[in-house]
């Protein structure tokens, strides 16, 4: 047997034979039995960007509201960091019943009052993969990676003054409640996160104590009951556990969630105001922008050959710098450009590297479209987008000798427009219920400052030996522990607040400081059974069938939800204002006032939304929904799809 589950699961885990499991599915008294599954990581400025620069002054500095603890379940701690320092802390919160698990390089001194609690788990992840090599990561609550370090760190690290990558993003680093508790729960491996070990440290980390459960993982989406994270994060809601977890890196597909349960706020990724431009001056004069964090020796600021990466290949994939695939004599000395995809973009710079090349240009295809990355490269290079790109390659074509100028220009802020989705961001509809509206909030996650081990350098690479206190990096990952913080500060303000109530005031609030007052009106749910589409949900997702499978028949159809709203502030009267960007749906909400006259008040409203007739399948079409008093607003997002 692997592990004994006694908090937000009855059972436990061990290896099996076939049969033994399917004997075992067989019995009275068990409800299921699953397989192991693996699960993957989704890989300074942002409280000010949201809004919060002055967050320390709204988390109670005594008190249970300011003993929020935020678990992050990931792949371990770096406790040395600065942002770990528990200068101006109180005593750890006496219902903490946590502890800090010794191991390898790691021992229960690293905890202190803000890092307080450390452990982690490897019995699923040993099961699965064979014995742990002891050289390359740590039997430890260590993180030999860095993304815990950084998910841990934006959720809840202390203010550290000066930090930066190499120059860029320079200022004061802070996490979202920088006054919260943090407790991390080693789950995550080289070989990847089990479902036994994640459910482990579920079952721990609610027990320990934690308020808010930050996952900045996922395996695709599954039926619930099959859903390891989903069968944990139901139990922790039941036991007032907030959880958050990361929406996955599959975007811009359509229909490519993880963690769509509806109890878990599930976060997508947007950009900052914050960029890191570098150009690409070609030898005909033409420049094009693009994004660089290279800060090695200073390319050369006369023009350099240029070379595109499928002329100076034998390979077919030539063009993607795959490791083997460069010619030296053709590159040598020359700057590469590379075809994103396939390969890890800072591996293609290393490729190139390796080769002889002076530098890289980092081009994208279709699949990336526009949207930039910022990579602290191993040699001067720039990623465009594939605009640009194309131009570049085309230059090349026509001219008999090509080159081009690299020029690394430090950071840019008051980008607009921001926030805008990212297009890795993985995408709707919620495939397992359609009338639950995923993802529930984007978060920021493009070019992320935050802490990082000191085992490996910033590009993850065994080749990079540069060792950094920050990193820079992207993914709904790193949009999932601000969304986790941001809880973590309403957990602290409206500590009478569930669950349901927390992620209603994030989704409904445009503006974090007023749902931090407590003069806001928000969706919770209440003790009882709903259809699906009366789920007391802070969004409303319209899902209608295509009649007869072809549009324009006659589908006239319509889909009603009720809402209850509650009312935390002085008395006030709400009117509705709803639209929906479709020709051809009509909303009706009923009724369009609402008279609150106390705070916990509750009042109840329907939209009924009506189709005239059928549409195509995969049509979409968007919309919201706005409650007001003239001073005070409460949005819900509206989503409507045919299928």
């Amino acid at each position: 047997m692997l592990y004994s589950y006694d908090t937000v699961l009855h059972g436990f885990s061990a290896r099996l034979t076939e049969q033994e499991a399917s004997d075992m599915a067989g019995m009275d008294g068990v409800l299921a039995v699953n397989p192991e599954t693996r699960y993957e990581l989704h890989t300074t400025r942002t409280p000010e960007f949201l809004g919060l620069a002055g967050s320390e002054g709204l988390f109670p500095q005594s008190g249970t509201g300011g003993d929020v603890v935020v678990g992050v379940l990931d792949t371990g701690v770096w406790p040395e960091s600065k942002s770990y320092d528990d200068a101006g802390l109180g005593e750890v919160p006496s219902s903490w019943k946590g502890t800090c698990m010794a191991g390898t390089d790691f021992n229960s001194s690293a905890c202190n009052r803000k890092l307080i609690g450390a452990r982690f788990f490897n019995r699923g992840y040993e099961a699965a993969m064979g014995p742990m090599d002891t050289s390359r990561e740590s039997r430890s609550p260590r993180d030999d990676d860095g993304h815990g370090t950084h998910t841990s760190s934006t959720a809840a690290g202390a203010a550290v003054a000066d930090a930066d990558l190499f120059g860029f993003a320079s200022g004061t680093a802070r996490g979202m409640a920088p006054k919260a508790r943090v407790a991390v729960y080693k789950v995550c491996w080289l070989g990847g996160c089990f479902s036994s070990d994640i459910l482990a440290g579920m079952d721990a980390a609610v027990a320990d104590g934690c308020g808010v459960l930050s996952l900045s993982l996922g395996g695709g989406s599954a039926d619930y009951a099959r859903d390891s994270v989903a069968i944990g994060a139901f139990a922790a809601m039941e036991q007032n556990v907030l959880v958050s977890c990361s929406a996955g890196n599959a975007g811009p597909g359509s229909a490519t969630l993880s963690n769509v349960a509806p109890w878990i706020t599930t976060v997508g990724a947007g950009t900052l105001d914050r960029d890191f431009p570098a150009y690409v001056q070609l030898g005909n004069g033409k420049n094009y922008t693009g994004v660089s964090l290279y800060a090695g020796k200073a390319p050369p600021s006369t023009p350099t050959p240029l070379i595109y990466a499928g002329n100076a290949s034998n390979s077919t994939s030539g063009n993607l710098c795959m490791p083997g695939t460069l010619s030296p004599e053709k590159v040598q000395g020359k700057i590469v450009v590379c075809d994103r995809g396939i390969s890890a973009r800072v591996q293609k710079g290393f490729v190139v590297r390796d080769a002889g090349g002076a530098g890289m240009v980092l081009a994208n295809t279709a699949a990336n479209g526009q949207e930039l990355v910022a990579d602290a490269h191993l040699l001067p290079a720039a990623g465009v987008g594939e605009k640009e790109g194309t131009a570049i390659k085309s230059y090349i074509a026509s001219e008999s000798k090509p080159t081009a100028t690299i020029v690394v220009a430090g950071t840019q802020v008051d980008v607009r427009p921001s926030p805008l989705v990212a297009a890795f961001s993985s995408r709707g509809p919620n495939m397992i219920t359609p009338e639950i509206l995923k993802p529930d909030i984007i978060g920021p996650g493009v070019n992320i400052l935050a802490a990082w081990t000191g085992k490996a350098g910033p590009t993850g690479l065994a080749a990079d030996t540069r060792r950094v206190n920050f990193n820079i990096i992207s993914g709904t990952s790193m949009s999932c522990p601000h969304v986790s913080g941001l809880a973590a500060l309403l957990r602290s303000a409206h500590p009478e607040w569930s669950p349901a109530a927390v992620r209603s005031a994030l989704k409904y609030t445009p503006n974090m400081i007023a749902a931090l007052a407590r003069s806001k009106s928000y969706g919770c749910a209440a003790n009882k059974t709903y259809a699906v589409a009366n789920l007391n949900y802070p969004s409303f997702s319209v899902a209608y069938s295509t009649a007869n499978g072809e549009a324009g028949d006659s589908g006239a159809t319509t889909v009603t939800h009720t809402r209850t709203l509650t009312n935390v502030g002085a008395a006030g009267t709400y009117k509705v204002d709803a639209s929906v960007s479709m020709s051809g749906v009509t909303v009706d909400v009923k009724p369009a006032k609402l008279e609150f006259t106390a705070a916990g008040e509750k009042k109840s409203y329907t939209v009924t939304f009506t189709a005239a007739k059928s549409q195509p399948s995969g049509t979409a079409g968007f919309g919201r929904l706005v409650w007001s008093d003239g001073k005070h607003t409460v949005a819900s997002p509206i989503a409507i799809t045919w299928t």
